[in-house]
């Protein structure tokens, strides 16, 4: 039998294996659990919406430079979400989330 990645490769090309998943660091748990719960839900329904299982985790995010060169941003709201995309793997890891007032400063 025929591997389905194969069968499907001449349908949708290439893109449709291209499927992001978010895993998330241990820095990142520890200052989400200091948000409250409202912006808690808040940033959740919006990982879930725009980041788990997409294809494309640079179209709601911003490139960084400088020191943070190679990491990404989300704005959610006043809050930010820093992240690194790994297209080898096609994972997005969330290093921190926080205020945009003091989110950088680290």
């Amino acid at each position: 039998m025929a591997d389905i990645s194969l069968l499907l490769l001449p349908i949708f090309g290439e893109s449709w294996m291209k499927i992001y998943s978010v895993e998330l660091s241990e820095r990142f748990k520890k200052e989400f659990k200091k948000l409250d719960k409202y912006t808690q839900k808040i940033i959740r329904a919006w990982i879930d919406k725009n980041l788990v299982e997409t294809e494309n985790p640079r179209a709601h995010g911003k490139g960084l430079t400088a020191d943070r060169s190679g990491q990404w941003r989300y704005r959610i709201g006043d809050y930010r979400l820093i992240c690194i995309i790994n297209d080898n793997k096609f994972v997005i890891l969330a290093l921190t989330v926080g205020h945009r007032k003091d989110i950088y400063d680290n």
